[in-house]
């Protein structure tokens, strides 16, 4: 009984114990928590489908969603909540400190369609469809669909749910960019049966090995010199199809 009494002392004591203070860094790592909470640890993505990979993408990408939300073109409470007061330099900071996280993809899910839709996907994603002035995909977004710097993000690795969630938005005007808004205009040339077959490819396609975006100016490599004859200037990228609006990066350093 007597043994009993003291196990029994011991454990309240343990108890009562002050729990260890939690230790705080300030570093942008752990003042980001509050976006990991939704978007996944270190940016990897939600689990439902809707809250989309931020990790890795271009840094004025992200840097111009959360300009996006803090003034009312993307429509979100939470989101608009937490932004509302930061400055444009901290936001610039948060979009940088995202951008600089390169961590693994997880596999692609197959898509529940008909092979015909797939394949409609594959074309308006790589080809668009001109008579129509559906722009392809990669046009803008790189031809292996990884995102373009400094402002275009990747489309893989991204759940069909969120894709049919943003281009639907983009249709009715839910989402909106900086002027011109040239996704919002294609959005709105994209049939239903044309949303549903890019988003079916999209989200099943399997990301590149080299996943990283590409500068959007990078001119294309030139050819092989031959012996005895002066290699061939470097091919100019194609201009975009379409211009977009994004605003800059803020010039000055961050601020909180």
């Amino acid at each position: 009984m007597r043994g009993l009494l003291f196990l029994l002392a011991f454990l309240s004591g343990a108890a009562a114990a002050p729990a260890a203070p939690v230790e705080f860094h300030d570093t942008i790592a752990q003042r980001t928590l509050a976006c990991t909470a939704c978007h996944g640890r270190e940016g990897r993505a939600g689990p439902d489908g809707y809250y989309p990979r931020i990790a890795g993408k271009p840094a004025g990408y992200l840097y111009n969603q959360l300009l996006h939300f803090r003034e009312g073109r993307r429509h979100y409470g939470l989101m608009a909540g937490l932004l509302d007061t930061l400055s444009d330099n901290y936001l610039w900071e948060i979009a940088q400190h995202f951008a600089s996280l390169d961590v693994p993809y997880p596999p692609p899910q197959p898509a529940a369609v008909a092979p015909e839709l797939l394949q409609r996907g594959r074309t308006i994603a790589h080809q668009g469809e001109p008579e129509r002035r559906i722009p392809a995909c990669a046009a803008c977004h790189g031809k292996a669909l990884t995102g373009t710097l400094p402002n275009v993000p990747g489309l893989l690795g991204l759940p069909r749910d969120y894709l049919n969630a943003q281009l639907g938005a983009w249709r009715t005007g839910q989402r909106r960019a900086v002027s011109p808004d040239c996704m919002a205009e294609i959005a709105r040339r994209l049939s239903p049966e044309d949303l549903s077959a890019v988003t079916a490819f999209l989200s099943s396609e399997a990301v590149p090995a080299d996943p990283h975006p590409v500068a959007a100016n990078a001119p294309a490599p030139a050819a092989t010199r031959r012996r005895g004859r002066k290699a061939p200037p470097p091919v100019a990228p194609e201009p975009p199809p379409l211009r977009c609006g994004f605003a800059p990066p803020p010039v000055t350093g961050a601020a909180r």
